[in-house]
């Protein structure tokens, strides 16, 4: 279903980014397997993690480039595009998977882990995606496709960092499917459920950690594959500004911001009348405070 497109996938060396990879090679498509090969934290690792998943590619007859360059940098985001171009003539989708962790409790967090997890996850996305952005609107057609996360649509310990970018990457997608529809360009997230180096970090100290982890652990990243899959063919052509889940065998689509409840008074609000009329009206609708893994349960379907 990819046949003669050309995809970018960034932090592609190894996990979802991998297999979204490795799929869409299978499925036509000629691949950029953008990887620097940092540790989860962002660290400088292994530079060879690229160039195997397209050596992968290669065995297998399909077609791919590795590159190495950093999301973060607008130059290296710029080279990563260039390489689909230089390489393969053109570039038809673009998958921002690329990320890292600096998990810290928010009253513990320090300016660095809060700007590393923002510039990889937030910066990245919308690096890439600029540079891409200005081919697919000469060639009329495009797809973009974003990494998000439960842990910002929803929330998580420990992860208000990586939390901000995810949500703040979700508003990104819906603003460039805004500004793009009229150029034949469509942008959609994904939000993964699937165990990889990203969540292994998960504690399993209690037997019912141990438990909630080996179900995680069904959930692999190529469940996550087959959606990135179909948002970059022709297929998808009229799907637009969403946001899916993926679980094991399920596909959610995730409900959006919408007005859930409203007061009005016509002689406007006083702090008083807030107190006693305005908020019990509205708290019947407040939504409790919960993680992620409350609202999904980690029972693989």
């Amino acid at each position: 279903m990819l046949e003669g497109k050309v995809v970018v996938v960034t932090g592609a060396g190894g996990g979802i980014g991998r297999d979204i990879a490795l799929l869409m090679a299978r499925e036509g498509a000629s691949v950029v397997v953008n990887d620097l090969g940092a540790s989860l934290s962002g660290e400088a690792g292994d530079v060879g993690a690229a160039q195997r998943v397209v050596n992968e590619i290669a065995e297998a007859g399909g077609k791919a480039v590795a590159n190495t360059d950093s999301v973060a940098d607008a130059q290296g985001a710029t080279r990563i595009v260039g390489a689909a171009v230089d390489h393969f003539g053109r570039i038809d989708a673009v998958v921002n998977n690329a990320g890292i962790l600096r998990d810290r409790f928010f009253h513990k967090m320090s300016d660095d882990e809060w700007d590393a997890v923002i510039k990889v996850h937030l910066y990245g996305t919308y690096y890439v995606s600029r540079a891409a952005a200005v081919h697919f609107k000469e060639q009329q057609s495009g797809s973009f496709i974003h990494m998000t996360s439960t842990s910002g649509l929803i929330g998580n310990f420990g992860q208000a960092n990586y939390s901000a970018a995810k949500l703040g990457i979700a508003a990104l997608s819906k603003s460039i499917a805004l500004d793009m529809q009229k150029f034949n360009v469509r942008s959609n997230c994904i939000a993964p459920f699937a165990w990889s180096r990203m969540i292994s970090s998960i504690p399993t100290e209690t037997p019912e950690e141990q438990a909630r982890v080996a179900k995680m652990q069904q959930m692999t990243p190529a469940k996550i594959a087959p959606l990135a899959g179909y948002l970059a063919s022709d297929a998808a052509r009229d799907v637009n500004a969403q946001i899916f889940a993926v679980r094991n065998n399920e596909i959610f689509l995730m409900s959006q911001p919408r007005p859930e409840r409203s007061v009005h008074r016509s002689e406007g609000w006083t702090v008083a009348s807030i107190a006693e009329h305005g908020m019990p009206a509205l708290r019947a609708s407040f939504y409790p405070l919960e993680r992620s893994g409350d609202v999904f349960t980690w029972d693989p379907v």
